[in-house]
């Protein structure tokens, strides 16, 4: 076992000298590093130095932290805590970079990214790996190699030419030599003086290379002032016609900084405006109600059968089209309520052979509900979902459309990205809208770009999209988070607007405290591990900086529903009352003052067409539309008693003659299947249609005085006569009228799709409490040291025992009768060799129960899978 008073020598062992409580956090910040869980510390340690796992590690961490990590990689390995303050604050000894720099130094450790004590940190040797400034990779500290890579192809002799002309005396070997030059260029007082003898151009051509990048050209026969610097090693040739600033010549010219500019603290959001709070949550409601009222007519629209699903999947550029001309929108905003109905499980695709979209029973389940429970459903599917409408009309990496509906919509981060953004807008006053620039460069400092930033990388695109959707949603008015919204998060209420939030921004300003639940455990929220100091050591003063929370861990689902459910209750009061009445007009209009109950709405939408809509929607009665509600089952006198039910005003005479009207023709002529006929009781009717020459392309024959066949199928020939101005009916077989209903289509029960995580997903505590006590158990189990066998020295962790069959049962029978405990080695089924710690209860039959310390349950374990056997020493029993 290690002791906690002797510095670890590997990240194994500092992680064997954590606390409970700093596994935990490490294993939570790193889910990867579980999956499967290992079976000790070692193990632990290991897949905590992979590439991918350390890569994923540096993505998550934010600015001042990786910029930490970057300093340590220039820094000498080990370095002390000093080294690291000077390359982060420099000579001046920046106040706030002294103050932040302890919570940036623990997250590292806590992420095991750094380990050991203070006066020699270590950094992961795959992350010193990806962050160390090489030519093919640049650092972005702009730092180059130190002098000892620089001059490791140099020749000898040049080595002392370069320190002799340095004002250095000469030395035995290139070793010493380099190690002179070093001296001198980490000398601030002798590099001084050094450079205060070369000319200007020779400091402008220092002055280019300082922040980087390091390297130059220059040509076979050098100017007087570049000779000057190669001369005395200011600057190191790496090949020819190329030349690089040594690492310790830019960190003096630098004043000690690793970095040119430090950003220890996140900038603020910044309000750009203030609403009232009142203000915000009416305008934020009206959206909510336009958003359901949207939804339901996009599936109102596909109830007989939507578009067809392409072969490669999704919705054609035509049919979005069609679908934002039919809901008024631009084409990008129908690409979001589609995803958005798809994604809350209320559109699918049928599955039919003609696959087309269509609503799911879901939606008539969804239909019946108070809408301050639509919309959260809604809100709720919009902030779990990964599938992207932003995306939609872009190109994937195989240079195909991205379509609606379709494949690769997924964005892993999208969840991450508007919960974060929602966060930050909960962290405002009450009616505070942020401006999205602020948004924007908190998110670039919170989650920095590898490489280049850019406008289009895809957190700057979710942001942006997050900002506008939620608008769109409800979720916020007039740019501010919404009470109803604010509660979807679980964030308790906002300070007013004329007290600015104390805890919006803490120390790290990684995030608003009142939005925050802290899921650090109280042990590891020191600024160190305890136990990488020794006995009796202090910490520094400048250790005791508090470490502020983190950003807020998403809700679990509970929390989610119980969050929406919350939501739904501050929204319900703002939306506005459905009416059961509507005020018909004589110019053959009615207009319904507010949002209809659902019985009139769905009869209305049948009776009259929507001409406009907005707070008070507006219907238009004409021959088609009262047709259509004919060819639903109605009759004219079920017509006149429903308007005069729900009509506040009278029944105006132009209405009552217009049903009366259509009624009178409608079904005067009959439809049915010859390929398709025409029969009517006037043969007068017929004459005429065969007259016109409109019905030429129906090919229309008389069969009989009565009856006219045509080539076309019922349902052109009912619309070609229709469009001649007749109230055609179709008919059965049976010579019955048929009656259509629009609501007829849905696919079968289909589940809404399931978002694709981004890496393996945050472990819950019951889990996490479990892997740490395997992991425990298993370490228990290779490392605890066992008694010597016969002549054998004592054996410790690292191999398998190995005993013969008749020793292993012999030591399994005694240890039941002595109630000892026994160190195996066991082969399981697949072939996987393990390490444990038993206690053996009972040998029979060729197996032994025994209660496994490493899985903490008792166990049978088939006596031939067990290597070996071995007690353990007298002090660990």
């Amino acid at each position: 076992m290690s002791d906690p008073a002797t510095p670890p020598r590997s990240l194994a062992e500092d992680l064997r000298v954590r606390d409970d409580a700093s596994l935990t956090v490490l294993l939570r910040s790193r889910p990867d590093l579980i999956t499967p869980v290992p079976t000790d510390l070692t193990q632990l340690a290991t897949r905590a130095g992979t590439r991918a796992s350390v890569v994923r590690a540096l993505e998550r961490l934010d600015r001042f932290a990786l910029q930490t990590a970057e300093a340590l990689a220039v820094a000498a390995d080990p370095a002390t805590y000093d080294e690291l303050l000077a390359l982060m604050a420099g000579d001046e000894g920046d106040p706030a970079v002294t103050g932040a720099l302890p919570h940036a130094l623990g997250t590292l450790r806590e992420q095991a990214l750094v380990w050991g004590a203070d006066d020699r940190l270590r950094l992961v040797r795959t992350a010193r790996e990806l962050l160390t400034p090489s030519p093919q990779h640049p650092s972005p500290t702009g730092l180059g190699p130190t002098v000892q890579e620089a001059t490791a192809g140099m020749s000898p002799g040049r080595i002392q030419e370069i320190v002799t002309t340095a004002g250095l005396p000469s030395t035995h070997d290139a070793v010493s030599a380099v190690s002179a030059l070093t001296a001198l260029f980490t000398d601030r007082t002798r590099m001084t003086a050094l450079l205060a003898d070369a000319p200007e151009e020779s400091r402008e051509v220092l002055a280019r290379l300082v922040w980087g990048p390091p390297y130059g050209q220059v040509t076979a026969d050098p100017a007087a002032h570049l000779r000057r610097l190669l001369d005395r090693g200011l600057l190191l040739p790496t090949a020819p016609g190329t030349v690089v600033l040594p690492r310790e010549v830019a960190l003096h010219l630098r004043s000690g900084r690793a970095h040119r500019a430090t950003e220890p603290l996140p900038p603020p959001v910044e309000p750009a405006s203030t609403h009232s709070p009142q203000v915000v949550d009416t305008t934020a409601a009206g959206q909510a109600y336009t958003a359901l009222a949207t939804v339901e007519e996009l599936l109102k629209d596909w109830h007989e059968g939507g578009p067809a699903v392409l072969r490669a999947g999704g919705l054609s550029v035509r049919d979005l089209k069609r679908t934002a001309v039919a809901l008024d929108v631009s084409e990008p905003v129908a690409a979001f309520w589609t995803e958005l109905a798809y994604a809350a499980g209320l559109l699918a695709s049928d599955g039919e052979a003609d696959e087309r979209f269509a609503a799911t029973p879901a939606y008539d389940e969804w239909l019946e509900q108070p809408a301050a429970e639509r919309w959260a459903r809604l809100a709720e599917s919009w902030l779990a979902a990964t599938r992207t409408a932003g995306v939609v009309g872009g190109r994937d990496a195989k240079d195909r459309t991205l379509s609606a509906l379709g494949p690769g919509l997924d964005r892993s981060a999208a969840p991450e990205v508007r919960h974060r953004v929602l966060t930050l807008l909960a962290g405002l006053p009450q009616g505070a809208s942020p401006s999205p620039e602020s948004v924007l460069a908190r998110l670039r400092w919170e989650r920095p770009l590898r490489g280049p930033q850019r406008d289009d990388d895809l957190r700057a695109r979710l942001a942006r999209w997050t900002l506008n959707e939620a608008e769109l949603l409800g979720v916020t008015g007039r740019g501010a988070l919404s009470a109803h919204g604010r509660a979807l998060l679980g964030a308790p209420a906002a300070p007013p607007a004329d007290e600015p939030d104390s805890r919006a921004f803490g120390p790290s300003g990684t995030g608003p405290a009142a939005a925050t639940r802290d899921v650090t455990p109280a042990a590891s929220k020191a600024g160190r591990s305890a136990p990488s100091t020794g006995p009796g050591d202090k910490l520094p003063v400048h250790h005791e900086h508090p470490r502020p929370a983190g950003p807020p861990e998403p809700l679990s689902a509970a929390e989610q529903a119980v969050a929406s459910a919350a939501a739904a209750r501050l929204l319900a009061p703002l939306l506005p009352e459905p009416l059961d009445h509507v005020l018909l007009q004589a110019d053959l209009t009615a207009v319904a003052p507010g949002p209809l109950r659902r019985p009139l709405a769905d009869t209305l939408g049948v009776l009259a067409d929507v001409e406009s809509k907005g707070g008070a929607t507006v219907y238009r009665f004409t021959p088609g539309s009262v047709r259509r509600a004919l060819d639903a089952g109605r009759s004219a006198s079920d017509l006149h008693a429903f308007l005069a039910e729900h009509s506040r005003t009278p029944v105006p005479q132009p209405l009552a003659y217009l049903i009366d009207d259509v009624a009178r023709r409608h079904g005067h002529l009959r439809v049915g299947a010859a390929s398709a006929y025409v029969r009517c009781d006037d043969d007068a009717v017929l004459n005429e249609i065969l007259a016109d020459k409109r019905a030429a392309g129906l090919r229309l024959r008389r069969l009989a005085p009565t009856v006219l066949a045509a080539q076309a199928d019922p349902a052109g020939l009912l619309e070609g006569l229709r469009s001649m101005g007749f109230a055609p009916a179709a008919e059965s077989a049976e010579g019955d009228v048929l009656i259509t209903r629009a609501d007829a289509h849905r696919t079968p029960p289909r589940t809404a799709p399931e978002p694709v995580p981004d890496g393996p997903p945050t472990p819950d505590a019951t889990l996490l409490a479990a892997a740490v006590r395997a992991i425990r158990a298993g370490d228990l189990a290779s490392t605890t040291p066992r008694k010597p066998s016969g002549a054998a020295p004592a054996m410790t962790g690292g191999e398998l025992p190995r005993t013969t069959s008749a020793e292993t049962l012999a030591t399994m029978q005694a240890a039941v009768l002595t109630g000892e405990s026994l160190w195996i080695g066991y082969v399981n089924a697949e072939g996987s060799a393990s390490q444990r710690v038993i206690a053996p209860v009972r040998v029979e039959g060729g197996f032994v129960t025994a209660y496994d310390h490493t899985a903490d349950e008792v166990r049978t374990y088939p006596l031939h899978r067990i290597t070996g056997v071995a007690e353990l020493a007298d002090d660990q029993i």
